[in-house]
């Protein structure tokens, strides 16, 4: 069924605009008349599903993605409408107007209207993979089939949330750090382009052998003053050349495996995946998503490649009749204490509870870790810059240290 975006006025004249589904635009109008509403202009925003699907996701700007928290709270919303007995599409139809976003809103509409025309709610937000990942659609799928979807569509609004308040928590811990690096860079370019100059001119002048720290600061911040552009070209090639790299699998690749070995970073990556991985998983299996899908889900989310393809050799391990536990433990990757905890729940029935317990400690390790990062962080940003203002300031007030001593 087409959709149509319209604006109108109400029964006291204020401008409103929204999206609707209907037959044809006279059928539109029809049903905007019928709730007191009187449109101005409808234009049609898709000509059948699919073709809106496409048209939709090309219409998501720079600056009007879909947060993770409206699709969250979207969940939420389905989940509390389906437990209180309305139908799905009932569900729909009242969530779409609670939608602040505009593409969301007609991403479900879009989708509603395809549950309509006989699809699954799972098949109907498969068209939409850039919206709802794999894992949301799996665990949909589970929830239709077993007849549960509205305790599934909260444990996933659940697992969102905890998502999301972990990524906040980490954001907000870096925020800092990044911004006194900025500040600091911006400090000590102006310092290096603007005033060293124009001090080290006098010296200049004096036409007299100048000390060696004074030598290097002038010609450093001529370099700076004079080859900025090319400083700046040279970043551009190397963030440029890096990210071609990275998008290929073996370039992809070869950056996880640094990341994992590095001394301090590595640890941190290593726990955000096993977290990751834990909640997931636990989260696809307490719904009645099978091992091996569950697995063949989980690599894709885990943020590391080389992690990821032990997962994958893992799943093969298992479909040959192998523990998950085992077959973990056959890879360096996966640190001791998630692989006995894992054994230890698939010898006592009780994976999902051990897996969540797992995240648990996993989420907490790495926000307590992250923390510890920024604490370190932000007297070293601050002594690197002390240091080096220093020598700035050495290096200007040598040569008139030494006028001082020949005049005395």
């Amino acid at each position: 069924m087409p959709v149509y975006e319209y604006n109108a006025l109400d029964k006291k004249g204020k401008n409103v605009s929204g999206i609707l589904d209907a037959e044809s635009a006279a059928v539109a109008r029809q049903k905007l008349r019928g709730k007191s509403i009187y449109p101005v202009s409808i234009k049609q925003v898709q000509q059948n599903a699919a073709m809106g699907n496409q048209r939709d996701l090309s219409s998501i700007r720079l600056f009007d993605r879909i947060k993770p928290a409206e699709v969250s709270m979207m969940t939420r919303q389905l989940s509390t409408l389906l437990d209180a007995g309305f139908p799905l599409v009932t569900a729909m139809d009242a969530i779409v107007p609670q939608i602040s976003a505009p593409s969301f809103k007609k991403i479900v509409t879009q989708v509603k209207t395809t549950i309509v025309e006989g699809s699954s709610l799972a098949n109907a937000l498969s068209t939409h993979p850039r919206i709802f990942s794999p894992l949301y659609i799996n665990m949909v799928h589970a929830g239709e089939t077993s007849g549960t979807l509205e305790v599934v569509l909260d444990r996933l609004a659940d697992l969102m949330e905890k998502q999301e308040t972990l990524r906040s928590r980490i954001r907000s811990k870096m925020f800092y750090p990044i911004f006194m690096a900025i500040f600091g860079t911006a400090i000590l370019t102006f310092l290096l382009t603007v005033i060293v100059p124009n001090i080290t001119s006098i010296f200049i002048e004096m036409e007299k052998t100048l000390p060696a720290p004074t030598r290097i600061l002038i010609a450093t911040s001529e370099i700076f003053k004079s080859w900025w552009w090319i400083i700046l070209l040279i970043l551009a090639a190397a963030f440029y050349v890096m990210g071609r790299i990275k998008r290929t699998a073996q370039g992809n690749l070869f950056f996880d495996r640094m990341k994992l070995s590095l001394p301090i970073i590595g640890p941190l990556v290593q726990k955000l995946a096993v977290a990751r991985f834990s909640r997931t998983l636990a989260s696809l299996l307490e719904n009645g998503v099978t091992m091996l899908t569950a697995l063949d889900i989980v690599k894709n989310i885990v943020g590391n490649m080389v992690m990821a393809q032990a997962i994958d050799n893992a799943t093969q391990e298992v479909g040959e009749g192998h523990g998950l536990g085992q077959s973990l433990s056959n890879h360096d990757v996966f640190p001791h204490l998630p692989v006995q905890m894992i054994q230890v729940g698939e010898q006592s029935g009780e994976l999902e509870v051990m897996l969540n317990k797992l995240a648990v400690i996993y989420e907490t390790e790495s926000e307590s870790a992250i923390m510890g990062m920024t604490a370190l962080l932000e007297p070293v940003m601050i002594l690197l810059m002390g240091v080096v203002v220093g020598m700035i300031v050495l290096s200007i007030l040598l040569p008139i240290i030494e006028m001082n001593q020949l005049v005395a």
